[in-house]
């Protein structure tokens, strides 16, 4: 081991690049799964005939299938077919198509923790379905999913790790490369990875204990 050679300032800035792109990637993978997820947990509330049973299926079958498949699927077989993407957007793509469907089960059990009776008593006022929905419904199921989607944020930025597969330059890759030019560097790379990863994760794990005891607060 070799801690003081393995922490040169070209090592961290190397890792800190990796952690850039790791970021990134997270940030744009959530934007999209948010607005996804929550378009086809609506779906899925509103019981729309026939189309929330087909986007049902289709959700089931992505959130019992491996990510590391869909990061395949989306570097690898997309090219097949015609839709050939860089190594950052197919990883932002297998991570949206992954954690859309986990957060529209979150966001769907959000809405249906709210009571029928406040969308009927929205309804019975006048208000259209839509504005019931905007006005009454979703801001008390937020209250409610925020603490669990910001726990799936969390897992989302451990799972670009996963991009390591089609050598995406994030956290876990360039720390790979670092160890693989000398083995005295494994250990303290797997520690600044560890360091690393934890106090992103553990940032967002204090926004969601904050958001937790708000919610109970009121």
């Amino acid at each position: 081991m070799d801690f003081i050679n393995a922490f040169s300032w070209i090592n961290i800035r190397f890792l800190l690049e990796g952690l850039k792109v790791t970021v990134e990637v997270a940030l744009i993978s959530i934007i999209f799964s948010f607005i996804i997820g929550g378009l086809i947990g609506l779906v899925r509330y509103m019981d729309v005939p026939i189309v929330s049973k087909i986007v049902g299926v289709i959700t089931d079958v992505i959130r019992n299938l491996p990510l590391l498949l869909i990061i395949f699927f989306t570097y690898f077989a997309l090219p097949q077919v015609g839709i050939r993407l860089n190594i950052f957007w197919a990883a932002v793509a297998a991570l949206t198509i992954f954690e859309s469907a986990m957060l529209s089960e979150v966001i769907r059990a959000g809405l249906n923790a709210v009571p029928k009776g406040q969308l009927e008593a929205g309804l019975s006022t006048g208000l259209t379905y839509g504005e019931t929905m905007r006005l009454i419904v979703l801001p008390q199921a937020l209250k409610s999913m925020i603490p669990a989607i910001l726990s799936q944020f969390i897992a989302l930025i451990k799972d670009t790790s996963l991009a390591v597969i089609i050598s995406l330059p994030e956290l876990t890759h360039n720390a790979k490369i670092i160890y693989g030019q000398n083995t005295n560097y494994v250990l303290p790379m797997f520690l600044a990875m560890t360091i690393l990863y934890f106090v992103v994760c553990y940032a967002l794990s204090l926004a969601a204990d904050f958001l937790e005891k708000r919610r109970y607060n009121y």
